[in-house]
């Protein structure tokens, strides 16, 4: 998180917490008593210019809605001390859609550094998640064809490419399996379990989970020609995986870099909580797009000087390090 943070180019830490509890198979009352318990010890700790927690797993818009209540009331102050928020009480549009849409726009920045384009490439999106649909969103927007989506039972192959309002309708609405898209879409085959890295397609953007992608997904994708992975979810590459892409010249975006958009737009949110004022979702996407644009630059720059050209993953680390270590110098032994 500190590195993210530091390839932002806002000014912002880093930290990570969280707690055992499951929302799962919960009530809307149990899940803003638990919130409301937690804030009653958290709000000492947090503020605007204090630590400025986040959603995260298992904690979306509902959960920071009702622990922002609790620290409004606690606190006795209306400022940005949680981000996340809804727009109606203080939140930032393109929150929802950040993540996704910096993947996006990171996927087109590294097509267009390497004389591609993204128009007409295919796409395979695993997960279907918040970040994984705005993903899809942002792709098809840019031209690409997005073709595959998966959940934790099985995943869909639509060759004709994804209907992003299908899908939203089962998953935001009826909070169902995708599987039901099949029966939905005509031409497109649901398949029960793993392996929809065995799909070819020219980028494989993995927005599921942690090591969604071990050594046999990598050689399957390598095998079918990907030449571009970038990864939405955190760390979803195991290291043997990541190691086996970079040897076999597949170009490849850590995390860290390329799913910085949600944080991003949680800056851009406690900007405009300080400044009292509210961007429009143009202002705001076209932020986000620059921002996306500058860690392309300093991550590909980063690789370049120190002879590691089209290393993504030790430019990001190297530029990211070396932020933090020259401030921490800077500020002395404190």
């Amino acid at each position: 998180m500190v590195l993210k943070n530091a390839l932002t180019g806002l000014p912002m830490g880093g930290a990570k917490g969280g707690s055992d509890f499951d929302p799962k198979g919960k009530t809307d009352r149990e899940v803003m008593s638990f919130c409301q318990s937690f804030m009653n010890e958290l709000y000492k700790y947090i503020g605007a210019n204090e630590d400025c927690p986040a959603g995260d797993i298992g904690c979306g818009g509902r959960e920071i809605g009702y622990l922002f209540g609790q620290y409004k009331k606690l606190a006795t102050t209306f400022e940005g001390a949680l981000s996340g928020k809804g727009p109606v009480f203080g939140g930032s549009l393109v929150r929802k859609e950040a993540t996704g849409y910096g993947i996006g726009y990171m996927v087109d920045e590294i097509c267009k550094a390497t004389g591609n384009s993204i128009a007409g490439k295919t796409v395979i999106v695993t997960g279907s998640g918040n970040v994984a649909m705005y993903a899809v969103e942002k792709c098809q927007q840019l031209g690409a064809k997005v073709v595959a989506m998966c959940d934790s039972n099985g995943y869909i192959h639509d060759p004709n490419g994804i209907q992003l309002d299908v899908i939203k309708q089962i998953k935001e609405v009826e909070r169902g399996r995708i599987k039901e898209y099949a029966d939905r879409v005509p031409g497109s085959v649901y398949t029960e379990g793993k392996g929809i890295w065995n799909i070819p397609c020219d980028a494989y953007l993995p927005c599921a989970t942690q090591n969604e992608i071990n050594i046999d997904a990598a050689k399957a994708l390598v095998k079918n020609g990907v030449f571009l992975v970038v990864e939405g979810a955190n760390m979803p590459t195991d290291l043997e995986a990541t190691k086996y892409f970079q040897e076999n010249g597949v170009l490849f975006m850590p995390g860290k870099a390329s799913n910085a958009g949600g944080v991003s737009v949680s800056g851009l949110e406690q900007a405009q909580n300080a400044q009292r004022v509210y961007w429009s979702f143009e202002e705001v996407d076209e932020k986000l797009k620059d921002i996306m644009h500058n860690i392309f630059v300093k991550v590909d720059e980063a690789a370049k000087k120190y002879g590691q050209e089209g290393d993504y993953v030790s430019g990001a680390n190297l530029y990211a390090f070396e932020k933090v270590a020259d401030a921490m110098i800077a500020e002395g032994i404190v």
